[in-house]
């Protein structure tokens, strides 16, 4: 399979839905703020809540046959809406409290979700998703993304694509959570020089 990824459309949350549920279903963050019961359902409807506001305030990628899926904010995307926070915090269910509430920079673009099928790792695909998204947030006028991961492979991939960690926190009980930057600038004038 060609590792290539591409801006999706309404048609592709529906696939894509399923595919960052699949790569999520065992990922620390995830388990440590969802409730056990009902955990998949639980977990494919955020990730459905998630990717429709990111395509409608944000960028929303996709990889051929919808393996690999990722999702951005810009600084200036709209806060969910009354119903859709509700929602979100119904299906928290008792583990809301354990939602950290990290503020963005300002200016900078957030990677909110990156996921490619446990059957798709390790074929260049979330580097496929990872380049995509700087390519088109830089041509939208980005200076900087910021992610957060809690999961040590990740930190590497990430790495690998410019950004560094500028903090590492403890949850609380939960999994430790990565954050990390990438200026843009910095990362195109190291590519030109």
């Amino acid at each position: 399979m060609k590792a290539d990824a591409r801006l999706a459309t309404i048609e592709d949350l529906a696939p894509a839905e399923e595919t960052l549920t699949v790569a999520f279903m065992d990922y620390p963050w995830t388990r440590w703020v969802i409730p056990e019961d009902d955990y998949a359902k639980r977990l494919r409807e955020l990730q459905r809540l998630y990717l429709r506001h990111a395509l409608r305030h944000g960028v929303v990628l996709v990889t051929r046959e919808h393996a690999g899926a990722a999702a951005l904010l810009p600084p200036d995307a709209a806060e969910p809406s009354e119903s859709t926070m509700e929602q979100i915090i119904a299906l928290h269910g008792e583990r809301i409290g354990r939602l950290t509430g990290s503020q963005p920079a300002p200016g900078a673009w957030t990677l909110e979700t990156l996921g490619v099928r446990p059957s798709h790792q390790g074929r260049g695909l979330g580097s496929a998703l990872i380049a995509h998204a700087l390519r088109d947030v830089s041509r939208r006028g980005a200076q900087e993304v910021r992610l957060e991961t809690s999961d040590a492979r990740n930190v590497r991939l990430y790495e690998r694509h410019g950004f560094h960690v500028t903090s590492c926190t403890d949850s609380g009980g939960g999994p430790a959570v990565w954050a990390m930057t990438l200026r843009l600038t910095e990362s195109r004038q190291r590519r030109s020089g």
